[in-house]
C-alpha cells in the first residue's frame, strides 16, 4: 500500500486558500493609478488668450438672449448646417 501527502500539505486548505485572498489583494492594492499629462496637453492649457475671448463672446451673447436683442439669421445657419455634414 501506497501512502501519498503525508505532511502538512492536506491540513487545512481553507487556511491556504484565504492566504491566497490575501496575497492577491496586496498585490492589487499595491497598484496604483497613475495620469501624465503630455506637454502638448500643458500647453494647451495655458492658452488663456483664446478662452478669454471666449468667455467674452459668450457673456455678450448671454446678455443678447436675457434683453431679447439676439437675432438669428436663417440663412448662416443653414450655410454652417451644410458646411459642417460636407466637411465629413
Amino acid at each position: 500500500m501506497k501512502i501519498n501527502n503525508i505532511g502538512p500539505s492536506g491540513i487545512n486548505p481553507y487556511k491556504r486558500q484565504m492566504n491566497k485572498l490575501d496575497a492577491a489583494a496586496n498585490t492589487q492594492a499595491k497598484k496604483a493609478d497613475k495620469v501624465e499629462i503630455s506637454s502638448t496637453a500643458k500647453e494647451m492649457q495655458q492658452l488663456s488668450q483664446v478662452s478669454v475671448h471666449r468667455q467674452q463672446k459668450v457673456e455678450e451673447l448671454k446678455i443678447q438672449v436675457e434683453n431679447g436683442t439676439y437675432k438669428l439669421d436663417p440663412k448662416e445657419t443653414a450655410k454652417s448646417i451644410i458646411n459642417f455634414y460636407q466637411k465629413k
